[in-house]
């Protein structure tokens, strides 16, 4: 039986002011011939083919801001009912999940079960983690079907998530091993920034497209 395709020719990259929205659109627009928009507008959300949560920030700020420009439910209703393919990129791989502690407890978008911590780690160790890190693939994923032996990314972060071992589909080592990337049905994440790590972050966003285009979205 022949695998269900949709090609994927609208990019949505959700606009909600706490993103570096404008290296991923240059990203993309290194990768393919796509109409994107950075928007938060419902009927551009709801016409896309395919929808990027980027995030840089704090957590809590970052939900408020999804609440005030009234994203939470339409964003629901697209990924869950409509399984709408979407990636979120650091703050944005870290939104998915159940809660944070930053600043507390918050509450996520609960898309994926798991919660976002502190990287409590010796003193050896800085965090913010700013740098270069491998990942460590956990499990075969289109998104790094195409890396070899150099599979170094950029991150930025002082969370990581917390989830079961089936969503992930990458970790890497710093101080101990953490979350890098996760995959649950038409969510994707990536903790790293694939808009900031050269030739295999330009190579991991063109994969990811093809994840998008191969997924059943009957």
């Amino acid at each position: 039986m022949e695998s269900s395709t949709r090609k994927v020719e609208k990019v949505t990259i959700i606009d909600y002011g706490m993103g570096n929205v404008r290296s991923i659109k240059n990203a993309l627009l290194h990768i393919g011939d796509f109409q994107i928009d950075i928007s938060s507008e419902p009927d551009l959300i709801k016409e896309s083919d395919l929808l990027i949560l980027p995030g840089v920030g704090a957590f809590p700020d970052a939900m408020e801001n999804l609440r005030k420009r009234k994203l939470i439910e339409l964003l629901n209703d697209q990924v869950l009912n409509k399984h709408k393919p979407i990636i979120g990129i650091c703050l944005g791989m870290q939104l998915l999940f159940e809660s944070s502690e930053e600043g507390g407890v918050n509450e996520g978008l609960s898309w994926i079960p798991g919660h976002v911590k502190f990287m409590a780690l010796d003193k050896e160790y800085r965090i913010p983690h700013v740098g270069w890190n491998d990942l460590i693939i956990k499990r075969p994923s289109v998104v790094f079907d195409e890396l070899r032996d150099d599979k170094n990314f950029y991150f930025v972060h002082a969370f990581y998530a917390d989830c079961p071992e089936k969503y992930k589909i990458a970790t890497f080592e710093y101080g101990k091993e953490f979350t890098a990337a996760v995959q649950c049905k038409n969510i994707l994440g990536m903790q790293f920034h694939p808009e900031k790590s050269q030739v295999n972050g330009m190579n991991s966003i063109k994969q990811a497209i093809r994840w998008a285009e191969e997924l059943n979205c009957a």
